[in-house]
């Protein structure tokens, strides 16, 4: 089967009338949730160790770096912008696999200041984009990912290739070499977790997909079966390859409508036993003093991808359901401020995730936990959480976004700016440049061309 043919030839032929409105209106939920995800982190030190390694090797000021007032050429900002959305770890996530938007979207809003395109057309080319990284992740998944490979960065690239060619307008052939060439640049491995290199993937992932679409449009040629061949993406990358899964139901069935949005800034396997100990702390006024042990009944792979026990960074805390259990107990809230490095050492976090044990149940769904509280009194609570904060089964709300983007964003940019970014998302199909979204999520002192 021609996967990487018939992919290419969906992807051109596809129509922004042919996506019905549950469709777009999940596309400006994500946009507005990655949205204050990149700028809510655009102080980070991750984001700034990037800039100051790069920002004397870019390019002209074609696009903007969300959150600060710094211009790069839109490769670096398709990458320093893909960096921001995921480090906080508080993107959106697929039911299945992938963080769908960081690596698409940011390509998307730099093209989008470079060459004027509609908000209609950035909303289809998203769409498409999401389309194409979670078909072609989940071809290959669970055993690509099994291995150690990070699907967000070597599937994304395939979306953020597909996403810009869309914008470029790419024929059938050229969207078949720009897949090609991200197929060559797929990369990313779950050993990073914890470390800087975990949010660079996207971010790699936005910047090699970019230019690939740009390569394309110019005749750069690939191999046209990347995806499918002997020696492409799904064999060599996988021990497993499903190509229906790439084909079947394109265009009548988005895998956008199976987004989710996090509650909570860390993976969302461990959000279940963070609703379960803030649940049990709210339900019964406890102390982290009266606490004797945290009893935690995790699905096995929250052990494996959460499983560090003493932490000694917020990037590190994000991998370890003992310290997310520690600071649902102790703040009632899992947000940026407890995944920094100065709650990850704060000496009543320390203590508490000591008491915190872990059990792996292979019954329990992902996103599926039991709490249990102990305290030195002998009084004992359990919460069964079945479906997490967050998830298909218990979704954010589009008042639980608003409210999310407005909390990541506050202290960056000035409420007017907010509120408008707010309700460019919701009409993103309304406006005739969707570059405004970019200049007015850039830092205070940048002028804003609206």
């Amino acid at each position: 089967m021609e996967v990487t043919r018939i992919l290419a030839r969906y992807l051109v032929n596809s129509r922004h009338e042919d996506l019905p409105p549950p469709v777009i209106h999940e596309a400006s939920r994500a946009i507005l949730n990655w949205l204050g995800c990149a700028i809510g982190s655009s102080r980070h030190e991750t984001v700034e160790r990037a800039l100051a390694a790069l920002r004397e090797f870019s390019g002209p000021p074609q696009a903007a770096v969300l959150g600060r007032t710094e211009r790069l050429d839109i490769l670096h900002a398709a990458l320093v912008n893909g960096i921001s959305s995921h480090v906080l770890d508080f993107d959106d996530t697929h039911a299945r696999a992938v963080h769908p938007s960081a690596p698409v979207l940011p390509a998307l809003l730099a093209y989008a200041e470079w060459r004027k395109v509609s908000g209609a057309e950035l909303a289809h080319a998203f769409v498409l984009g999401v389309e194409a990284e979670i078909r072609i992740g989940l071809s290959v998944f669970p055993e690509h990912y099994d291995v150690g490979w990070h699907i967000t960065g070597t599937a994304g690239v395939f979306g953020a290739a597909a996403a810009a060619g869309k914008l470029l307008r790419l024929d059938e052939r050229q969207m078949a070499w720009a897949l090609g060439i991200a197929a060559t640049q797929s990369a990313g491995l779950r050993e990073m977790f914890g470390s800087m290199c975990k949010s660079f993937h996207p971010g790699r992932a936005a910047h090699n997909g970019l230019t690939a679409a740009l390569l394309a449009a110019r005749n750069f040629t690939s191999s046209e079966r990347a995806i499918e061949a002997p020696r492409g993406f799904a064999h060599v990358l996988s021990t497993r390859f499903d190509p229906a899964v790439i084909t079947q139901g394109l265009g009548e069935r988005f895998e956008i409508l199976s987004n989710m949005y996090k509650p909570y800034a860390c993976g969302l396997v461990v959000h279940a036993a963070i609703d379960g100990c803030i649940e049990l702390k709210r339900e019964h006024h406890l102390a982290p003093h009266e606490i004797e042990r945290i009893e935690l009944g995790v699905n096995p792979l929250v052990l494996e991808l959460t499983g560090k026990q003493s932490p000694q960074t917020g990037l590190e805390g994000k991998f370890s359901v003992y310290h997310a259990a520690a600071v649902a107990v102790v703040h009632e809230a899992a947000g940026e401020a407890q995944f920094s490095d100065e709650c990850v050492r704060h000496p009543e976090v320390v203590a508490l995730r000591g008491k915190v044990t872990a059990r792996a149940d292979g019954a329990l769904r992902k996103t599926e936990a039991y709490a249990t509280i102990r305290l030195k009194d002998g009084r004992t609570f359990t919460r069964h959480v079945e479906h997490a904060l967050g998830t298909l089964a218990r979704p954010m709300s589009d008042a639980d976004l608003e409210a999310k983007f407005r909390g990541l964003v506050s202290g960056i940019l000035p409420e007017s700016r907010r509120e408008a970014l707010i309700r460019m998302c919701w009409a993103i199909t309304t406006l005739d440049d969707a570059g405004v979204v970019a200049r007015a999520a850039a830092g205070v002192g940048t002028p804003a061309r609206d």
